[in-house]
């Protein structure tokens, strides 16, 4: 069975978490804190139940998968086919009302990431790749349809001085990175805070041309790096290495611009 093979049932996955997710967004739900005392990690009834929804199809559909998620942990995880999953990609930002957030729906074959969507079910909105090609649908902007497809390519841009710089907070970057990450941020002509996974696909559509985080899990990037290299950039850990595990991510739309970032962060 191909990748593509995946298409259709990745599109079932996206529509069953958004019904799980949607009817939390916006409303008084409580958050309880994954973190007990450390920095605030919120996790819902709705990062919960698009989660379990999810895990249900995908064990009905393909039993001898493998699944990691955010917050139910690993099943057969050496398996040849393993799915990522993080149900909610900014909880902070679901919690107080702001659609930056997302679903991340990825599939690993034999360790490497080769499909990934994110679901935006408040915006309808749908980014997905698999590393060869990259596309986004949703409402139309012109009125004429329901809805439209476009293809996602990054934009050119070379050098630091040009480019448009995104991570969620600087405070979830560990103190002994931040100082790298603050180099690159001084050479860039502007920079944006929040975002969260919603960033990575502004990437891809050619909106954004950076991207620095650290301390992410894999479920947190699988599914964003076939979207970003499909559309043409770069996704490496800070010292070059595979980003498939999490860690210190830094992607990148031009691979110049990469280049450029990764000499800073490296010093």
């Amino acid at each position: 069975m191909t990748v593509v093979d995946f298409e259709k049932f990745v599109e079932e996955l996206a529509d069953v978490s958004g019904e799980a997710v949607m009817p939390f967004f916006r409303t008084a739900i409580a958050a309880d804190d994954k973190a007990h005392g450390g920095a605030f990690d919120p996790v819902t009834e709705a990062d919960r139940a698009a989660e379990i929804a999810m895990r249900r199809l995908i064990e009905r559909t393909f039993p001898s998968h493998g699944i990691i998620g955010e917050e139910f942990g690993s099943r057969n995880q050496d398996a040849e086919y393993v799915w990522v999953l993080d149900p909610i990609d900014g909880t902070k930002s679901f919690i107080s009302g702001f659609p930056t957030w997302g679903t991340l729906i990825g599939l690993s074959h034999r360790g490497r990431p080769c499909y990934g969507l994110m679901h935006q079910p408040f915006t309808r909105e749908r980014f997905h790749g698999d590393g060869e090609a990259a596309f986004w649908r949703g409402p139309s902007r012109h009125g004429k349809a329901a809805e439209e497809r476009r293809k996602l390519v990054v934009r050119p841009c070379p050098t630091l001085a040009q480019a448009t710089l995104m991570t969620t907070s600087p405070l979830l970057i560990e103190p002994a990175l931040r100082d790298k990450f603050h180099r690159v941020e001084s050479q860039v002509r502007l920079s944006r805070y929040g975002g969260d996974c919603y960033a990575y696909c502004a990437l891809a559509a050619g909106h954004v041309d950076l991207v620095i985080e650290a301390g992410l899990n894999s479920y947190d990037i699988v599914a964003l790096i076939p979207i970003v290299e499909g559309a043409g950039g770069v996704v490496t850990t800070w010292d070059g290495g595979d980003p498939a595990k999490g860690g210190a991510i830094v992607a990148a739309g031009d691979k110049a611009l990469h280049e450029a970032a990764m000499r800073l962060l490296g010093q």
